[in-house]
């Protein structure tokens, strides 16, 4: 089985219920196998964490936030509308032009961004410290993709469940269109839509069809 494909299995596994996940999607993999990807079979995928930028991002956050105000008004307790997964925003795609040329162009630049969207950051800033398993990259630190390699990804998840320590490998969905460059430090990822990702990040799965894979065999050796 492909290591991507192991990846997956172990996530289908992990998750196995009985209801989202069966038996028969597990051994679906199987037959995957058997008929060398000749296989066409819904499965229901539980990344590990979701990556936004800003422009999902932000209604994001609101939405969460309209959960929160509906919760209260219907007697129940506003601080349990939190990411069932963490989420990293990453605000990339703010800064303006407005300097250049100059050894303090950058600095400029991001002070007015904060300045012009003050409303903007002061309420993701209120979401950062509200919110559990929620996170918010702030400007000028680098571009979604980038923040996602370098800092975010980190090949392997450790959680507590029933007083045990269980590790497993890190996955991810994001609404970014170059998420899947995670894929080239071993981490499973996939680009989503605003909903998609909304809805992982609320503990739903994320349904599609066991991939096909590609691969490529090199021969010889570096000169």
């Amino acid at each position: 089985l492909p290591a991507s494909l192991k990846v997956l299995l172990e996530n289908m596994l992990r998750h196995e219920d009985g209801k989202t996940v069966t038996k028969d999607d597990i051994l679906a993999f199987k037959s995957w196998l058997e008929n060398k990807g000749g296989v066409s079979h819904e499965i229901a995928y539980r990344p590990a964490r979701v990556l936004m930028q800003d422009f999902t991002g932000v209604p994001a956050v609101v939405d969460l936030a309209a959960m929160r105000d509906a919760a209260q008004k219907l007697g129940a307790s506003a601080d349990a509308i939190n990411p069932q997964v963490p989420v990293d925003l990453v605000i990339d795609h703010s800064v303006m032009v407005d300097s250049f040329g100059g050894e303090n162009s950058f600095e400029k630049n991001v002070e007015i961004e904060y300045k012009r969207n003050q409303e903007r950051y002061e309420f993701l800033r209120w979401g950062s410290t509200a919110f559990k398993n929620f996170r918010v990259v702030p400007p000028g630190t680098g571009i979604c993709h980038q923040v996602n390699l370098e800092y975010l990804g980190q090949t392997v998840w450790t959680k507590d469940e029933d007083g045990e320590t269980v590790a497993y490998p890190d996955t991810c969905v994001g609404t970014d269109s170059h998420t899947t460059m995670i894929n080239g430090l071993a981490v499973l990822g996939w680009g989503v839509g605003g909903i998609e990702a909304e809805a992982a990040m609320l503990g739903q799965p994320v349904s599609m069809l066991i991939p096909e894979v590609i691969g490529f065999r090199l021969d010889g050796k570096m000169a």
